[in-house]
């Protein structure tokens, strides 16, 4: 699976050439982040007012910024219209069990950051095998694991719906809930996912913590490996991956063989 949907990226970057202002005398922006975010960013404000605002409408825009410009865009198919565009790249995402688009308004500027990985599999496990959930829920969830604020109202949907547990601010989605929801879903969770995000994984657990020990890191892959392999298999396969950090300098043992205790290369025998 390619890490961005090409058809996103597209879609993200005709809408930073038709819809900014030119005024400004600014350009637009790409940037990738090697942790598996890239982002577009056209200066102007965002003219529909709110992506809630577009996710939920069904007619076409009252007006363009640039009119001449969008209009000649849509006729090569360049752009789509009435925000469908925008929706896609919701429900791409969506289908992926990936994130959904953030949008950031601030600063007279337009920046919209696509994410290509897992972040909570409580959450993938959620979309998988609950389908029917709408988008409006869907964008619910996503704030829960990205730790945005909800309202009251809207936390009390997702309670309602058992998709969530906790109390404010440590609101999680329910993983009661992910694993035992009676429903099928058409894809399973049964594929890995790469060897650099596992690596990630791991290196944001000991950043978290200070250390990690073997235990920890088990806890914290174990339910991210491919549900084909058996419990060998999974054993063997954090062995490779904790042996290979090691290699490569990035991570070392301040314990002993017995018990170890795995930090970052750069950090103090002490932590």
């Amino acid at each position: 699976m390619d890490q961005y949907d090409q058809q996103n990226i597209k879609e993200a970057l005709s809408n930073c050439i038709a819809h900014m202002d030119y005024n400004l005398g600014s350009r637009v922006s790409v940037a990738e982040n090697e942790d598996g975010y890239i982002s577009f960013t056209n200066p102007g404000s965002f003219l529909p007012g709110s992506i809630q605002e577009v996710i939920n409408s069904e007619e076409p825009p009252s007006f363009y910024r640039n009119t001449l410009l969008v209009n000649a865009m849509e006729s090569f198919n360049m752009i789509d219209s009435i925000g469908s565009g925008i929706k896609r790249m919701f429900r791409v995402q969506r289908e992926r069990f990936f994130p959904l688009p953030d949008y950031d308004f601030s600063g007279n500027k337009v920046k919209v950051t696509l994410t290509g990985k897992v972040l909570d599999m409580d959450y993938a496990r959620v979309l998988a095998r609950n389908p029917e959930l709408s988008l409006n829920q869907i964008i619910l969830l996503d704030k829960v694991q990205k730790r945005k604020p909800l309202l009251e109202e809207e936390l009390k949907l997702l309670r309602d719906k058992g998709l969530i547990e906790g109390k404010k601010p440590n609101i999680i989605i329910s993983a009661k809930v992910a694993q035992t929801t009676g429903q099928k879903a058409a894809y399973t969770l049964n594929k890995a996912f790469t060897k650099q995000q596992y690596f990630d994984w791991i290196i944001q657990g000991i950043k978290y913590h200070g250390s990690l020990s073997r235990k920890d890191i088990e806890d914290l892959v174990w339910a991210k490996l491919s549900d084909l392999y058996d419990e060998k298999q999974k054993k063997t396969k954090i062995t490779n991956l904790i042996a290979e950090l090691r290699r490569n300098e990035t991570i070392k043992n301040v314990g002993s063989d017995a018990a170890p205790k795995w930090v970052l290369n750069d950090q103090s025998e002490k932590t």
